[in-house]
């Protein structure tokens, strides 16, 4: 069963790494597609088609601009492409759902299919759920990421994103994967499980969502030096890092809640300043300041888009700071 696991995570990272050269393709293809002609009806009618894989309008429908409030635009070049016989016509609200980045799609919606079945298989395995060491958490680190990568496309349809987050989750299923997935007995501070399981999953989410928010904030502040239509409205980006926010900031709330009611039925006490429970206190912090700075103080733009940033490099440090720091989460 272990075995069965271990190869359903290589088919994962397989499966993200043919979506990030699909999404990559697609980008460079939109991007060529809008490059001046010196024929400006067909340049527009074949960027129209190309940044459709890029971004779909919240109907359903291609989007020849760089942002979701920019539908109309598209389907109005669209429209008035009319007579160029030798360019792929595209119908005003018809989605072109067979571009490359369509396929990109379906590589990280079936590499959740197979990422899932990994952590079940793995649980059926050792008889618990995925909080034991590194290794599963990584796994369910990427899980939370893939998960929350295909939300956000579903519900804000920005596809350019994905270039930004994918390396991160491919980073994360290849570190994974250089870890021994041997399974070890449970020590005895991980035998409370439904605790431990509910912290953990909201853990997963929580990263999840906040890798999102890092990705919009890390091209919002590329956006200046990209000098590319397709990509994506400042706006957009700002927007879409405060929506995901929105979900790691009560997830970071409760795993901590959840963690410190554990920590003191394993080890008799709420909170023991361990490395890894000050720097999940001082993630917390940071995306509470983010939301506390934008509600309050109205902050937008570069300061935003900094500490969102800083906010996953949190993350990250949280995540593998056990193994410089030690402490009682040396297990994971």
């Amino acid at each position: 069963m272990l075995e069965i696991s271990q190869a359903l995570l290589v088919a994962t990272t397989v499966l993200v790494i043919f979506a990030l050269v699909a999404y990559v393709m697609a980008l460079v293809g939109a991007r060529a597609a809008k490059a001046p002609t010196g024929r400006p009806k067909a340049k527009v009618a074949v960027g129209a088609a190309g940044a459709s894989d890029l971004v779909t309008s919240s109907d359903g429908g291609t989007v020849a601009g760089q942002g979701t409030d920019r539908g109309a635009s598209g389907a109005a070049s669209a429209a008035g492409t009319r007579g160029t016989s030798t360019t792929t016509q595209t119908r005003p609200g018809a989605p072109n759902r067979r571009g490359v980045a369509w396929y990109g799609g379906k590589f990280v919606q079936l590499a959740l299919i197979l990422l899932t079945g990994s952590l079940v298989t793995r649980v059926f395995a050792t008889g618990h759920a995925p909080f034991a060491n590194q290794y599963e958490f990584a796994v369910s680190f990427a899980w939370g990421m893939i998960l929350a990568l295909i939300y956000f496309e579903w519900r804000y349809h920005v596809r350019t994103l994905t270039t930004v987050v994918l390396p991160v989750i491919l980073a994360m299923l290849v570190y994974a994967s250089t870890l021994s997935y041997e399974a070890d007995p449970l020590m005895p501070a991980l035998q409370n499980s439904p605790l431990l399981t509910l912290h953990v999953f909201t853990a997963a989410l929580a990263y999840g969502a906040a890798v999102i928010a890092f990705g919009a904030a890390v091209m919002y502040l590329l956006g200046g030096r990209i000098k590319w239509s397709g990509w994506p409205k400042p706006d957009t980006l700002d927007e879409l890092g405060y929506k995901a926010v929105i979900i790691t900031f009560p997830m970071l709330t409760i795993m901590i809640v959840l963690g410190s009611i554990w920590a003191n039925v394993a080890w008799g006490r709420y909170w023991s300043w361990d490395p890894k429970e000050t720097a999940a206190l001082v993630t917390w912090l940071i995306y509470g300041a983010y939301l506390h700075a934008r509600v309050v103080a109205g902050w937008r733009g570069s300061r935003a888009a900094w500490l969102l940033v800083l906010g996953f490099a949190a993350i990250i440090f949280t995540y593998f700071g056990n193994l410089f720091f030690g402490g009682m989460h040396a297990y994971a």
